[in-house]
């Protein structure tokens, strides 16, 4: 499997290829501005990129879809409450198989009410439902604390840890991590209840 990742855009956003190999089919998964070195290496390794995969509908996730779809035909996929053109809309559970790789949709409203994971072979594109030490702020239009706490504590918790987290900013010390590490060392996924949750997600 080809993975790479892109630090792009003013806001230090990840964009993501992944595809079977060079000449393979694959997606590209949250394209942000500034996606000119994406379509480079798109067009350098070859790569079939059949469908654009969006962790959720923030400009900076999605500002590079219209460029991705009109150098390669891509279709876009997101989930179903998304306010955005999208091809594919996504149900939590949904699954997606491009290039003989098996993507898992996992719906964690909480940042947005359209936030979801894609799960493939041991990594978990988190969007910005969990960065590298961090999670993502709720006090935006749409944000909850108690969806985001269900879905980091009742879902991303329960990913196997050696899992590799691919998060959507360079917020982090590292660029990537596993849900092990994150489990042991981010501040935010420390064990709490809903309402101990929701009280330090206020303070």
């Amino acid at each position: 499997m080809l993975l790479k990742q892109f630090r792009i855009g003013p806001l230090e956003n990840f964009t993501y290829l992944v595809a079977a190999g060079e000449g393979g089919e694959g997606v590209v998964i949250d394209p942000s501005f500034g996606v000119d070195p994406v379509l480079e290496e798109i067009d350098r390794l070859r790569v079939k990129v059949r469908y654009i995969l969006n962790t959720h509908a923030h400009p900076d996730h999605v500002a590079g879809n219209d460029d991705v779809r009109a150098r390669t035909g891509a279709k876009v996929g997101a989930h179903k409450a998304a306010e955005l053109d999208q091809d594919l809309s996504f149900s939590d559970g949904d699954e997606l198989t491009v290039g003989g790789i098996p993507f898992k949709v996992l719906h964690t409203p909480g940042h947005t009410p359209c936030s979801v994971l894609y799960l493939f072979e041991g990594n978990v594109a988190t969007g910005d439902t969990l960065f590298v030490g961090e999670c993502g702020r709720t006090d935006l239009p749409g944000g909850s604390n108690e969806q985001l706490y269900d879905s980091l504590f009742g879902k991303v918790l329960k990913l196997e840890d050696a899992t590799v987290v691919l998060p959507g900013h360079d917020y982090g010390r590292t660029p990537s991590s596993t849900i092990g590490f994150e489990r042991l060392n981010n501040y935010v996924l420390k064990p709490r209840t809903k309402a101990e949750f929701v009280r330090f997600m206020r303070s």
